[in-house]
């Protein structure tokens, strides 16, 4: 049972941050909700299974550039993520993704801190 709220709680999480990414971000547009809803959950799977392993694999490069690659790996999530959802829309992978990485992580990591205070 925590379990299938923690797995609510993180996928509502994605969702207001992918949402505040296309309100922030010129390149992120999304058709509806629904779009959004399955973009969300498109990218917390993607984040599960796909991110680990593309670390493991940078590694050596992510220590090098004392973590900047992990901007990248993130950008490429949220493209990868309006790749595969036909309602949810990145317009390039440079400003776009990246610009809506770094709107994503910074809201993801706010969340994150509310929940925890309130737990």
């Amino acid at each position: 049972m925590i379990l299938l709220v923690r797995l609510a709680v993180w996928w509502a999480s994605n969702l207001v941050a992918l949402w505040v990414a296309a309100k922030l971000v010129e390149g992120i547009t999304y058709d509806d909700f629904w779009g959004l809803a399955l973009a969300a959950l498109v990218f917390a799977v993607v984040n599960l299974v796909l991110r680990p392993l593309i670390v493991l694999l940078t590694l050596p490069a992510v220590i090098l550039t004392f973590g900047l690659l992990l901007l990248v790996i993130n950008a490429f999530m949220v493209w990868l993520t309006g790749q595969i959802v036909s309602g949810f829309e990145v317009a390039d992978f440079f400003w776009a993704a990246v610009l809506g990485a770094l709107v994503v992580w910074v809201v993801n990591f706010v969340l994150d801190r509310v929940f925890d205070a309130l737990t």
